[in-house]
């Protein structure tokens, strides 16, 4: 049986303070496997957001077990979390963060560049990732000059840059235009099909959830349906 990309165990997050106990997340089991899309569905406050945090390595379980390709990542360091982060995922938020002053194949290169790799080999992956984004006309346009959905094209070329295992993607719809979205929601799972990289995306958007392989609800800190 092949071992899962990514597992959690017993996964609670728990905030303490003036003596009230928030529980966010409550014992969370959850098994992701190489290539799937996924989509994380659920009210506001059961968890999602959190859950993806700790998955991401952005922040600390209160108790649990993080088990990535056999690695328990929860029992990372924090450098240890960082090279994880650079090296085997890619994140993708509701807002693009470019940088303003960087053109858009610099905001693509970003990654590559902090890694190490060469200038030049960087140059040529992120022109390949702004092809298949439909953007490889706009590459030496500032972020001001590109629509929303471009700049969100943009951020999606950057989080595959590094050809990441996991790609995370936390309501990376929520900006856009109902055109846009629906262009962004087809882009995500045609990436996921061509590079058989894992995406795991939290959304309220019941057609981008329809659009995943495999849907996961949330309630109350806890995954009610997967």
């Amino acid at each position: 049986m092949l071992q899962p990309l990514l597992q959690t165990r017993n996964l609670w997050k728990v905030y303490e303070e003036t003596g009230e106990r928030l529980e966010i997340l409550r014992g969370v089991d959850f098994t992701l496997q190489e290539g799937e899309s996924v989509a994380i569905m659920g009210a506001s406050g059961a968890g999602k957001s959190t859950l993806l945090n700790l998955l991401g390595g952005l922040d600390k379980p209160t108790q649990g077990e993080i088990i990535f390709r056999g690695e328990n990542i929860a029992a990372y360091k924090d450098a240890q979390r960082d090279a994880y982060r650079r090296s085997h995922l890619g994140f993708i938020f509701q807002f693009h963060h470019l940088l303003p002053e960087f053109t858009a194949l610099e905001n693509v290169m970003i990654p590559g560049r902090i890694l190490g790799r060469d200038e030049s080999e960087c140059k040529r992956e992120a022109m390949k990732l702004l092809d298949a984004v439909g953007l490889s006309a706009r590459p030496n346009h500032l972020p001001n000059e590109l629509s929303g959905g471009e700049r969100q094209r943009v951020a999606v070329a950057r989080a595959l840059m590094n050809r990441p295992a996991l790609v995370l993607a936390d309501e990376p719809s929520g900006n856009l235009d109902e055109h846009n979205s629906e262009r962004l929601h087809k882009l995500f799972f045609e990436l996921n099909r061509e590079f058989r990289q894992t995406f795991l995306i939290v959304t309220h958007d019941r057609h981008l959830a329809g659009l995943a392989g495999r849907r996961v609800q949330m309630h109350g800190g806890l995954i009610v349906d997967a």
